[in-house]
């Protein structure tokens, strides 16, 4: 080894000395970087995971719809909440079950479906969905108010026919056939002219006497 000249060594000195000083926060401050690193790519891994087994599981979901049996699918509808309830599988997997719960009437449990839906959903889109939902069931229960509160909630434009539509009929039950009326001529307007459920809304203004 060459022999450090006297500039060479107060340098090499002066290194030892800062290294000292400074070196191992220098290197914690680098393992925090990659540790950081490892971490957003381990994230993004158990999210990738996650996302897989849910819809998984939301595949078993779909699959026990062919059964018929309520059981099974309230099953399946559980296992993806209680595992996976953050993603975006869950809200579907309720909506799912709600069908079939109101349609074997068992209405509570819908509703308590349609509820999770409502409050856990971030997809504007399935919130709307399940409101129009909660709001048939309230109709039928006749449950009036409650069933036009969830009508007025703010929701997406593409929803305002079908909004306005069952709103014609909570408030047709209510016997204001007036308010009926402007409602559903509303929802008519929103409709495509060649759609047939502008059709079946012309039916209930037909049935109200038409506008006036």
């Amino acid at each position: 080894m060459a022999v450090l000249d006297l500039q060479e060594q107060e340098q090499v000195d002066a290194f030892k000395a800062w290294w000292k000083d400074n070196g191992k926060w220098l290197l914690i401050a680098l393992a925090l970087v990659v540790s950081g690193f490892a971490a957003m790519q381990g994230w993004q891994f158990y999210k990738d995971k996650k996302m897989n087994e849910a819809s998984m599981l939301y595949a078993e979901l779909e699959k026990q719809l062919a059964s018929n049996d309520p059981k099974r699918i309230n099953d399946a509808e559980t296992a993806v909440i209680e595992k996976f309830g953050s993603t975006v599988y869950a809200p579907r997997a309720a909506l799912l079950a709600a069908k079939v719960n109101i349609q074997s009437n068992d209405v509570p449990r819908a509703k308590s479906q349609l509820e999770w839906v409502i409050k856990h959903a971030e997809e504007t889109g399935l919130q709307s969905v399940a409101r129009l939902n909660l709001a048939s069931v309230l109709l039928d229960e006749k449950k009036f108010a409650d069933a036009l509160k969830l009508l007025d909630e703010k929701h997406p434009e593409s929803f305002d026919g079908l909004y306005a539509d069952l709103k014609g009929d909570v408030l047709h039950a209510q016997g204001k056939a007036d308010e009926a009326r402007a409602v559903y001529q509303l929802a008519f307007n929103k409709f495509d002219p060649n759609s047939k459920y502008r059709s079946l809304i012309q039916i209930k203004l037909d049935a109200l006497g038409g506008a006036k």
